[in-house]
């Protein structure tokens, strides 16, 4: 594949985030990018703002004359997308280069310093974490995120091309395409079991792509991992480490140990020991990229988040409504460790909507036990996404097993109505479905309320 060759760039799957951010590209680019989804949402707004046609039906007549050129023409999908597609057949059969949307990142990361994260948790905070260090610091970066950047109001940090930042995702072992120079790893739980039936082959896929890093690059693992690399961790003994952390106005200051100097006095707003922990990993990749202490320190605090992770909707003195992306249990453990610091003796609701119905089942007990931990727990029904319902599996499955005497399970229809008659301080909102699409609704009935 030359990338030079290409004109134009037709994307099946254009409104998912990863897929977005890779249109963005292009556009920025001068490309001409168009593309099919199956639902209109805000990115796929944001992208016809920018002047990409996007169609919501899956109709070869619908793509424009301009992407049915094999010689200049670019197709990208994503694996979401089901085999039966139309589109896509089309695009195959008539010998166009169709590619996986991981495959076109690999190839425009082999050009660049590429920074890659990977883990099964963390991986777009930290992502746009050290994006924004890079950018802040006047790396010439790009950096593709797997969420809408709060600082840029973006899923692409776009501001030259010396260093690439990507997610390293592992679903569908996507991430062996990519040529790292700095990779980190920030987790390996058991996940995605749809693709690798058991946790020991996530475990050496992890492996295969600790070994796709170039020659004299670094890898950084969190402590504690089976894969050897520079280490780091929160008050430990890895390479790096955060030390002496205090929570100041809601927000943490602590200082940062690295293999031979003591950096002092880093503040970070991101509630959540593990937001703090891919802080502090972002940190160590930059500082062995050589950045200075100071300029980094300055860079951090200016940090706002990703929109999904730990967002505040509502901040005011009788209400907090937030809204968080987990969608395993321990991602809802580090959500319910965050709530807790922050609001130790408040009234928690959470109201969580459960993805797959592969991922629930593989977990429920999990789940159940997470879940347990809130004072009061709404369940909605499993989004399905790629999947087909497994016989047994459903919420009122998932619900019986929660040992909580305040639960339920709702219809979406029902949701402003049940928060409105809870005594929680805090309304927490997790999962990710289209549960997301709910949040502005939710906001305006509570703001209107209050």
């Amino acid at each position: 594949m030359n990338l030079k060759q290409i004109h134009s760039v037709y994307f099946i799957g254009i409104g998912g985030i990863g897929m977005s951010a890779l249109a963005r590209y292009f556009v920025a680019d001068g490309l001409q990018v168009s593309g099919y989804d199956k639902t209109k949402t805000d990115i796929t707004n944001t992208l016809e703002d920018l002047g990409v046609s996007i169609h919501f039906e899956d109709n070869i007549d619908l793509i424009e004359d301009a992407f049915l050129s094999k010689a200049h023409t670019l197709v990208v999908y994503t694996p979401a997308i089901p085999r039966d597609h139309t589109e896509l057949n089309y695009f195959k059969s008539n010998g166009f280069e169709v590619i996986k949307r991981s495959t076109v990142l690999g190839e425009i990361t082999k050009q660049t310093f590429c920074m890659a994260v990977a883990g099964t948790h963390g991986k777009t905070t930290t992502t746009s974490i050290l994006g924004h260090l890079l950018n802040a610091c006047d790396v010439k970066v790009t950096a593709f995120l797997g969420g809408i950047s709060e600082n840029y109001n973006s899923n692409l940090i776009l501001n030259g091309t010396d260093v690439t930042v990507v997610e390293a995702d592992e679903f569908d072992r996507s991430f062996l395409t990519l040529s790292p120079d700095f990779a980190c790893i920030t987790s390996m739980d058991a996940d995605h079991l749809d693709i690798y039936g058991d946790a020991s082959e996530l475990v050496k896929s992890f492996e295969d792509f600790s070994k796709k890093i170039k020659p004299n690059g670094k890898l950084f693992v969190k402590n504690g991992l089976p894969i050897k690399g520079i280490t780091y961790g929160i008050e430990d003994d890895s390479d790096y480490s955060v030390q002496n952390i205090k929570i100041v106005n809601g927000s943490y200051v602590f200082d940062v140990k690295t293999p031979n100097a003591l950096l002092e006095d880093f503040k970070f707003s991101l509630p959540g020991r593990h937001n703090l922990s891919n802080a502090l990993i972002a940190l160590a990749m930059t500082v062995e990229y050589g950045i200075p202490k100071p300029q980094l320190a300055k860079a951090l605090a200016s940090y706002k988040g990703v929109k999904r992770r730990f967002t505040y909707q509502i901040k005011s003195e009788n209400l907090v409504f937030i809204d968080d992306y987990a969608h395993h249990p321990e991602e809802i453990n580090a959500v319910h460790q965050a709530v807790r610091e922050m609001y130790p003796d408040q009234k928690v609701l959470a109201i969580f909507q459960p993805h797959l119905f592969s991922r629930t089942k593989d977990f429920a007990d999990d789940f159940a036990k997470s879940l347990s931990r809130f004072d009061e727990i709404v369940l909605l029904d499993i989004y399905p996404a790629r999947e087909l319902p497994i016989e047994g599996v459903n919420s009122e499955w998932l619900l019986n097993k929660i040992d909580n005497k305040h639960k339920k399970l709702i219809q979406k229809s029902e949701l402003i109505q049940h928060i409105k008659a809870s005594s929680a301080y805090v309304i927490l909102t997790i999962g990710a479905g289209d549960i997301g699409e709910e949040v502005k609704h939710i906001k305006k009935a509570l703001s209107i309320a209050s």
